[in-house]
């Protein structure tokens, strides 16, 4: 069975041309639609995926497997005898029986070195936790006291252990829709402990009271550290069980929360560097649901201090949606969050990085949607002063997502309760990108945005029409200024007897004063066509220029052009097709993320809490 929430894809990467076919395409546009989706809306927070990979049958085969293994104290003995089943078993020898049957699974066996030993008694062990597994989900009163150390100890045994370093050891950037993840080479043993502990915690049986001897703060930090493991498949079991445990031990839910915000704190402002952030931010979604009102200072702190500076790291974009997700869950339970959010994220808002710029656009949409208007006229002057350079933006889809804000009603709602404010911020960019702007689609949406603009107050409009070719006007005479001062400048140079001196020694070269004078006048010579004011759409030509029914043909025409680019033309007039390169794949690695089957199918439920 599938997760029904599927998580949001990564936005494509700039520069990145088409793929190998036309399903590729039709896939992203698929992806981008789902992207829409409302984060607020989702029951549960967004899904983690294994791997973003796109297996490509063509692509060379890797020949070496992806595999790692931590650093296990391999058991001295390792030589297990086969005991009886323990539901064959008398009903009064069961508890010793299965007494036994974990601690024989204590035994740690190597996969990496010689991973063809012991393969009788490996496979002893991995009949024996299948068989425990089986026999917790299906029977009732089996979980006695006496299990619950010999239980917590087993999964501790086998799971606590040293991560291996990164596979990636010259520090390169972890890329998940290219680089493949290391998988864990003891993963047949690990997966079924798992399986069993999750059983065991799930259990009607399984009683907090007692095992919180066992299961401290000692253990949860451990398992916390466990969350960098490069292996996805284990990260998906930790965040079930972490989870499970932050529900039914209450007096550990602020050591958990403590110790995750450890874990950010070093990521953010050391490392930059930790596998398991998409996992934790997936649980603390949960957990954000489930917060009381009104909220802690202490989660308030978390919300400025964790959640917003997380949005600056360079790997955003690979747990950006269940960031997004816990950020509109905390103003969803208190709006007066809503100012130092935005004011967080224009603090953090990128500035050369287009695929973050777009994440931020996405994220910001989710926050007005959510907005008050009395807390919208304190964030609306910076607000849109940054999405007026995001219209400016060259890349065309940081551009084309700023002006799809256009087509929110509520954002179109908030804009036209402050339209004297609003328009004078938002005009310039329009209307001068409406014919500069590189891209055809572009234009359309700006026609698009201007005409709402004029709709909201013609008068107005008319002003800012004006008052832009007046400022263009001014530019140019002080361009003018600018070029007469130097040529006065150079004049008086030209009078000093040493000039001719002087003029060799530059001989031309950067320092030459002509070189300063040419690009003056240029800048101040005749105006390009595209950029003169004069030249530039007029009130009555929007009226007679953009079509009545251009707000529903927007995405008709944004999606005639693909957001892959298009092909180029070569000299001699035929096609060249810019590609990624199609690296190796492993295809083993690719099995076992699909064949992998999280335990928790319908996402994360929320944990209620309360302020005592």
């Amino acid at each position: 069975m599938k997760n029904p929430l599927t998580m949001p894809t990564k936005p494509k990467k700039p520069g990145t041309g088409a793929k190998t076919s036309g399903k590729s395409n039709n896939a992203d546009e698929e992806n981008s639609k789902k992207d829409t989706a409302k984060l607020s809306t989702l029951p549960n927070p967004p899904t983690t995926q294994l791997s973003k990979i796109k297996f490509n049958p063509n692509a060379p085969i890797r020949k070496e497997k992806r595999q790692n293994s931590s650093r296990f104290n391999i058991s001295k003995n390792r030589e297990l005898t086969k005991l009886p089943n323990i539901m064959e078993a008398a009903s009064d020898a069961r508890e010793e029986l299965f007494i036994q049957k974990l601690r024989q699974c204590c035994t740690i066996f190597d996969f990496v070195v010689d991973p063809l030993s012991d393969l009788k008694s490996k496979e002893i062990k991995r009949a024996v936790l299948n068989e425990l597994v089986e026999y917790v989900a299906h029977n009732r009163d089996v979980i006695t006291e006496p299990i619950y150390p010999e239980a917590i100890n087993m999964f501790a045994v086998n799971m606590f252990r040293s991560l291996p370093p990164a596979s990636s050891p010259t520090g390169a950037e972890f890329d998940p829709e290219e680089d493949e993840p290391a998988l864990e080479a003891a993963w047949p043993h690990l997966q079924i402990v798992h399986e069993f502990f999750l059983r065991f915690l799930e259990s009607p049986d399984f009683q907090p009271n007692i095992a919180k001897r066992y299961i401290d703060q000692k253990f949860v930090l451990q398992l916390i550290e466990l969350f960098d493991s490069e292996d996805p498949r284990e990260r998906d079991f930790l965040k079930t069980t972490l989870h499970r445990i932050y529900g039914k031990f209450l007096g550990l839910r602020a050591y958990i929360r403590k110790q995750i915000n450890n874990v950010f704190y070093r990521f953010i402002y050391e490392t930059e560097k930790h596998n398991g952030v998409a996992e934790l931010l997936e649980i603390l979604g949960s957990i954000i649901n489930g917060f009381a009102l009104p909220l802690k200072e202490e989660h308030k702190v978390f919300l400025l201090k964790v959640l917003l500076p997380l949005h600056k790291v360079r790997s955003l974009a690979v747990y950006h949606p269940q960031l997004a997700y816990c950020v509109v869950q905390f103003l969803e339970k208190d709006k007066a969050l809503t100012h130092p959010v935005i004011m967080g994220l224009l603090k953090f808002w990128p500035k050369v990085h287009s695929p973050k710029e777009v994440m931020f656009l996405n994220e910001l949409e989710e926050i007005l949607d959510a907005i008050k208007p009395e807390q919208f006229q304190d964030v609306m002057v910076p607000l849109f002063k940054q999405l007026a350079k995001c219209v400016a933006s060259p890349h065309f889809q940081v551009a084309e997502r700023t002006l799809y804000f256009f087509n929110n009603e509520v954002v179109v709602g908030l804009m036209q309760q402050n339209t004297a404010v609003i328009m004078p911020i938002l005009f310039p960019a329009l209307y001068k990108h409406s014919k500069t702007h590189w891209n055809k689609t572009i234009h359309s949406l700006i026609y698009n945005g201007l005409k709402l603009l004029m709709d909201m107050d013609q008068k107005l409009f008319d002003d800012c029409v004006h008052q832009y070719k007046a400022d263009r006007l001014k530019e140019k005479e002080m361009a003018h200024n600018r070029q007469n001062i130097w040529l006065k400048i150079k004049d008086c140079a030209d009078k000093n007897p040493n000039a001719k001196l002087v003029q060799q020694h530059f001989d031309g070269g950067a320092g030459d004063v002509s070189i300063v004078l040419s690009s003056l006048q240029a800048s101040a010579g005749d105006e390009d066509p595209e950029t003169d004011p004069d030249t530039l759409p007029t009130p009555d030509e929007l009226h007679s220029s953009i079509p009545v029914n251009v707000a529903a043909n927007m995405a008709a025409a944004a999606a005639a052009v693909p957001i892959a680019a298009k092909p180029a033309v070569a000299a001699d007039g035929s096609t060249v097709l810019r590609r990624k390169s199609e690296l190796p794949q492993d295809i083993y690695t690719q099995k076992a993320l699909e064949s992998h089957k999280s335990h928790d199918q319908p996402g994360l439920k929320p944990n209620p809490e309360t302020n005592s």
